[in-house]
């Protein structure tokens, strides 16, 4: 193997080394799916009725799944990139350079969000099972994707831990309550304040037992795409040496 490419494969372990070892992530990636699965099974389709959306059943049970894996992904995201700043820049400094200390960080964050789309999605075959497993895992695994590219956005502009967590919960929130399920159609603003709109689809779909149309897929990969440019922008950036 190339030595540089080496280099990144081993900075790429220690950073997910350096996420999985805290007590609290490792809890959170066991709790937080069974909440957000077993809560959306019980509180999803009032909700979504009382705002005109058709979530319910193992369809509603599925999209807690994918909220899950969203909310995780999110907030790791979020907390790698606020603690990441000068030690990338050190790293780069140190030699590795500032592409390949942004494809580390990058492959580390999305390793993570691997495991949280994971757990998700063996919460939701345990909980209830799944007709559509692959088609299920990929909705899941898009949720995680677009998330971890938010929170790692939201850690470049906001620095404080505390206003940066609370900036990922708000637009959470909102893509929540604009999402499928829990609106009817999607149109105007609705649009723009669910990022998650096409993945909750897919997932909508795999729960309800269907098969999804392929401009759906299509529009899913691109969201997946545009996430992995934004995660890997910012990591090069964080990593560039300040003049």
């Amino acid at each position: 193997m190339h030595p540089e490419l080496k280099s990144t494969a081993l900075a790429s372990r220690l950073f997910v080394r350096e996420q999985v070892r805290s007590p609290l992530t490792l809890g959170l990636l066991l709790v937080l799916p069974v909440v957000f699965v077993t809560a959306a099974a019980a509180v999803l389709g009032p909700f979504a009725r009382a705002l005109g959306g058709s979530a319910s059943g193992h369809a509603a049970t599925a999209l807690g799944a994918g909220w899950a894996a969203a909310f995780l992904a999110g907030a790791l995201g979020f907390f790698q990139t606020v603690s990441s700043h000068e030690a990338d820049q050190r790293l780069a400094l140190a030699g590795l350079g500032a592409a390949h200390t942004a494809v580390a960080r990058l492959a580390s964050a999305f390793a993570l969000a691997l495991a949280v789309s994971a757990t998700s999605l063996l919460t939701l075959v345990l909980y209830q099972g799944t007709v559509h497993p692959a088609h299920t895992a990929l909705a899941i695994l898009t949720f995680a994707s677009i998330y971890l590219a938010i929170g790692i956005a939201v850690g470049a502009v906001v620095r404080d831990a505390l206003a940066g967590s609370l900036a990922v919960v708000f637009i959470f929130i909102l893509d929540v309550f604009s999402g499928p399920g829990m609106t009817p159609t999607a149109h105007g603003l609705a649009t723009v304040l669910a990022p998650s709109r096409k993945a909750a689809e897919l997932l909508l779909a795999a729960g309800a037992g269907q098969n999804s149309p392929t401009s759906d897929w299509v529009a899913a990969a691109i969201a997946t795409g545009v996430a992995v440019t934004v995660a890997l922008s910012v990591f090069w950036l964080a990593a560039r040496r300040r003049g």
